[in-house]
């Protein structure tokens, strides 16, 4: 007959750690769950809107007075203003962009809300801060910075 090995002390403090732990990584904040997810929603409907090139999604996230900072190459600070942003995809209008755009974190307290998004394509990379807030009991994107690098 075989005997199950048993694990030494230290091995099962390591998995016992780990058992715990990984429940504890799947939260991102400390928000109650439903304050988590209508943020998640509104990040989620950003991401819709650049994978498939929708400004309506884009609008529906984004306040119409958001901006977007960026670095130029030259060092200086860039700035978009929502309808200038849009402008670049009304060729693309309804196109499905081939990558892989995901929530990296997110980050709630109260009525204000920071998430990381990280945007792999092809040819570039992506990486976004959004800060968003909720007025009027709905989360809106208020400002979006960004860095891009390509591939």
């Amino acid at each position: 007959m075989r005997h199950a090995r048993r694990l030494r002390p230290t091995a099962f403090a390591v998995v016992l750690a780990i058992a715990v732990a990984i429940p504890a990584a799947a939260r991102t904040s400390g928000a109650p769950p439903t304050e988590e997810t209508a943020v998640r929603a509104t990040v989620e409907r950003y991401l819709h809107g650049l994978q498939y090139n929708d400004v309506g999604d884009l609008a529906r996230a984004f306040r119409p007075d958001a901006r977007l900072f960026f670095v130029r190459k030259d060092g200086t600070l860039g700035e978009l203003t929502q309808q200038k942003w849009y402008e670049g995809f009304r060729e693309s209008a309804g196109k499905k962009e081939e990558g892989d755009l995901s929530i990296a974190s997110l980050d709630v307290t109260g009525n204000a809300a920071s998430v990381k998004v990280v945007e792999n394509y092809p040819r570039s990379r992506y990486t976004d801060y959004v800060s968003l807030l909720k007025i009027d009991g709905a989360w809106w994107i208020v400002n979006k910075i960004y860095f891009a690098e390509k591939r």
